[in-house]
């Protein structure tokens, strides 16, 4: 009965968050007749506003994001051609990565940096955590088993640190420059910010639920190897 606990309380914690996102987006994603232009529309029109004319808007299906390398807005297809207020919001958060960037703000290079070598680096800990148990075998010395699978541990722990350092700057883009372009600008009515505010709070919890996963799997090997 612990156990099962234990699972429907981890549960909680990593679907939660994003099985809540999902309902809050699709909560406000009807076209809304009274919205000047589209998600893209507003997105093309802030970063113009901003001096930055040389990043491009794109649509892609790849879900919502910046990238700082290519300096493009990929929106997906709803929110790049939508008038929902789940639309424009998304974008004005995808102008916020894009303020970060023109202001060189630490945490979203950092970002970028880690991810490049992450994925490898994980690839890499988890062929090592494997071959850790066969080199144990074949060595009949568990503690050269113990120190290969301590540096694979090391190496998967770096998705725990992209998305430790993920969650700053996705709040950063959301409340610090996303929500005052949206409260102060006239962008939306009145009636909308709490929403909108509750749709950019959504959109930081996905990044709450991966850290979450992450860490789990970390400690989860941690736990079998002792």
């Amino acid at each position: 009965m612990h156990f099962i606990g234990l699972a429907i309380l981890f549960a909680a914690l990593v679907f939660g968050p994003s099985l809540w996102t999902r309902w809050t987006m699709a909560r406000h994603a009807d076209d809304r007749p009274d919205f000047p232009g589209t998600g893209g529309e507003l997105a093309r029109h802030l970063l113009d506003e901003s001096g930055l004319r040389e990043v491009r808007v794109e649509e892609t299906d790849r879900g919502d994001h910046y990238d700082p390398q290519d300096k493009a807005i990929r929106l997906s297809r709803d929110n790049m051609n939508g008038r929902s207020l789940t639309a424009v919001t998304v974008a004005t958060h995808e102008v916020g990565h894009a303020l970060q960037d023109r202001d060189e703000y630490g945490p979203l290079r950092a970002r970028a940096d880690m991810v490049k070598w992450a994925g490898g680096m994980q690839r890499i800990g988890s062929a090592i955590l494997f071959g850790s148990f066969f080199l144990g075998a074949v060595t009949q010395s568990p503690a050269v088993g113990l120190l290969v699978a301590g540096a694979g541990i090391a190496t998967m722990a770096s998705a725990v640190l992209v998305h430790l350092i993920t969650l700053p700057v996705e709040f950063d883009a959301s409340f610090n420059r996303a929500m005052p372009i949206l409260d102060r600008g006239g962008y939306l009515p009145r009636g909308d910010i709490p929403a909108a505010r509750s749709i950019l709070r959504a959109a930081a919890m996905t990044y709450v639920a991966g850290s979450l996963a992450s860490l789990f799997n970390l400690v989860r090997w941690i736990r079998y190897l002792r």
